[in-house]
């Protein structure tokens, strides 16, 4: 594989790698957040594997409708936009083809080999050029909202998984810790592939997730700690 084709790859799964890891780490760190805060109120363990499967599934379903309402806005601004430029095109296509030979002049090239490349690639895909010329847009960053709600749902649902089942293998008077130290662990590793993948520094991203994972995680036990001990 050429550079320039693995360069277009991690470009490619921008879209789907940012739903993953948002699932993914939301998984995470809600149903372990929900277990430790349970857990510490004094519940039993009962409680505590109906409460993170509850939240597993209405996480799952809120996070893929979330998706899908949120991706689905953007691609309706993406045809919007399109279908605007497209009217322009079609009214006026000596004025788009200057006005794309300028964007690309003002990016570094010689008003001639502007003008040139404006029109060779007008020739080829007039909307494409302008589109990610003009929009930012790309077929490799279109919004695909089914692909984002599914990828949701099925990430939230693998993370949601993992403290719940710490939870229900650790023994009672160590679920808080055992769930603590474990979903740390696994925000850890979701960090590593997420950067990765996406060609990031690797400790940057684990120390953000872990961080913030941890914070969450804390207050929620505290304040489970807190009715815990006035009930």
């Amino acid at each position: 594989m050429s550079q320039d084709e693995d360069e277009r790859g991690v470009i490619e799964r921008v879209g789907w790698l940012r739903a993953a890891v948002l699932g993914a780490n939301d998984g995470i760190v809600s149903t372990a957040s929900l277990i430790v805060g349970v857990a510490a109120a004094a519940q039993g363990r009962t409680d505590i594997l109906i409460a993170g499967a509850a939240a597993l599934v209405a996480g799952a379903m809120s996070m893929a409708a979330g998706e899908y309402v949120s991706v689905s806005s953007q691609k309706d601004t993406e045809k919007a936009a399109l279908d605007k430029e497209r009217r322009e095109l079609d009214a006026d296509p000596a004025a788009e083809l200057e006005e794309l030979a300028a964007i690309y002049q003002a990016r570094g090239l010689t008003p001639d080999l502007a003008r040139e490349v404006a029109r060779q690639v007008t020739a080829h895909d007039a909307l494409g050029a302008h589109a990610r010329a003009e929009l930012g847009i790309s077929e490799a960053m279109s919004a695909r909202p089914i692909q984002a709600a599914i990828t949701s749902a099925v990430t939230f649902s693998t993370g949601a998984a993992l403290p719940l089942a710490a939870s229900q293998l650790a023994p009672m008077d160590l679920v808080v810790p055992v769930v603590g130290v474990a979903s740390v662990l696994y925000l850890a590793l979701l960090g590593a592939i997420g950067a990765w993948a996406g060609r990031a520094p690797i400790w940057r991203a684990v120390a953000r997730v872990t961080f913030w994972g941890a914070v969450a995680m804390a207050i929620t036990a505290g304040v489970g700690a807190l009715f815990g001990v006035s009930a």
